[in-house]
């Protein structure tokens, strides 16, 4: 319907800020339809997509950073992808969501500012609490981590700043609420790892029986509308006054959505550095034993869990062009029988929960084409076993995967990956997380 004009159109260096910016051609685009826009936080970078009502892209910025540990960084850059966004989509724009990294936290106060370093995703400062989680949690739960919202807040708690803040806001409450104005507000895909039960929605007794529970936010499901977008930023960017501001989400769930699957059933597995499925499912599943634990869809659960096999082996042994091209020489018919599980390091929790589990890639054969050969048939077992572990503990069977990441488009993997799991494999039409969440957004037109 749309036709590229021109790819990338603009680049602008600033701050250790790199931005580009690509649009549609808009002449015939109807000037009376309402576009949604969803914003993506990522680890290195930002990222905004504005679509029409028919789910096309109409535009998209994408801007990376140097310091995504910085709220200062976190607003300049949310407000420069609305700025860049082109004026005839910005007077349309009827919805906006925002997503952010799971379990990346702040304390703020009563008028939004920040009140405490930022923690992210992957810091385990609160690994000295999980032992009292595990005295008021119940056995097995997501909270049960280092990293988990629950555990950075009981650390922050004990920080001199705790005495002046209001609101413990995860990532993507804290940008949305730049929007709206409205501080305190979460959704129930970040409140998770804070220990929200997303069976019962609503906070369990052995977290608001805590001292430190006024400062958790009010939780509201994905897509749900949170509010107007206020009238100064309406003015600033030439929104809409009806333009409203959405509940979010957090990335990978965003990417999720954005592959379209919808189906009890369908799956989408992600190929990058290392290995993570997703399965959408009418049963919910959670066992911390492997990192298994379910997201909340609507009526259905998104259950999943991650190996540390994946695309970061194969580049500890292979270039990227030597993987494409030996890649091409591979017969998915003719099984090497290699038993190889590819690891970088020992350790492992999901599918084979085993911290010491040794990297096994010996023998090694002379040709390169059947080592590689050897490690793709390992991650094919490896990802099928993963599946295999959600099903035998009460999720849907599956159906169809997709998949998203550079290992989709490795058509000996895909063959091979097909033969282990017996079900259809293809890529995922689209993998942005700012097209899942303007998803979201859109739902709310």
């Amino acid at each position: 319907m749309f036709k590229q004009s021109g790819g990338l159109i603009a680049n602008l260096v600033e701050n250790g800020w790199k931005l580009a910016l690509t649009v549609v051609d808009l002449t015939d685009w109807g000037r009376g339809m309402l576009c949604a826009l969803g914003i993506d936080f990522g680890t290195s970078g930002a990222r905004a997509i504005v679509i029409d009502a028919e789910q096309q892209l109409l535009a998209q910025v994408v801007v990376t950073l140097s310091q995504p540990e910085q709220p200062q960084v976190w607003r300049a850059t949310l407000f420069d992808l609305l700025g860049q966004i082109p004026a005839v989509l910005r007077q349309r724009i009827g919805a906006i969501a925002v997503n952010g990294t799971s379990s990346t936290v702040l304390m703020c106060d009563a008028q939004g500012q920040p009140r405490s370093a930022v923690l992210m995703y992957n810091d385990a400062r609160g690994a000295g609490q999980v032992d009292f989680l595990r005295t008021i949690a119940p056995p097995r739960h997501t909270v049960l981590s280092p990293t988990s919202s629950l555990a950075k807040l009981l650390w922050l708690q004990q920080q001199p700043e705790f005495a002046a803040a209001q609101y413990f806001l995860h990532q993507a409450d804290w940008l949305a609420a730049l929007l709206h104005g409205q501080w305190g507000v979460s959704d129930y895909h970040n409140a998770l790892k804070l220990g929200y039960d997303v069976g019962a929605l609503r906070y369990p007794d052995w977290l608001t029986d805590l001292d430190l529970a006024p400062l958790l936010p009010q939780v509201m499901s994905p897509g749900q509308v949170i509010g107007p977008v206020t009238a100064s930023l309406c003015e600033t960017f030439g929104l809409p006054a009806s333009c409203l501001v959405c509940a979010g989400t957090t990335d990978s769930i965003a990417a999720f959505l954005a592959s379209g699957v919808a189906v009890p059933g369908e799956a989408v597995t992600s190929l990058g550095s290392t290995l993570a499925v997703k399965l959408l499912s009418e049963t919910r599943v959670d066992d911390s034993r492997y990192g298994i634990y379910s997201h909340r869809l609507g009526n259905l659960w998104l259950v999943g869990g991650a190996s540390n096999t994946g695309g970061a082996v194969l580049k500890a042994f292979f270039s990227k062009k030597e993987l494409v091209e030996l890649s091409k020489q591979i017969d998915p018919n003719r099984l090497t029988e290699l038993d190889y599980y590819p690891l970088i390091k020992p350790g492992d929790r999901f599918p084979v929960n085993d911290p010491t589990l040794p990297p096994r890639l010996v023998p090694r054969p002379a040709s390169s084409v059947r080592f590689l050969q050897g490690m793709l048939e390992g991650m094919a077992r490896i990802e099928a076993k993963g599946y295999a572990l959600l099903q035998q503990l009460g999720a849907s069977p599956l159906i169809q995967v997709k998949t998203a990441g550079g290992g989709a488009q490795n058509l000996a993997w895909t063959a091979l990956r097909q033969q282990q799991l017996g079900v259809p494999v293809s890529p995922a039409p689209q993998i942005e997380a700012a097209y899942g969440v303007a998803l979201l957004a859109q739902s709310a037109l």
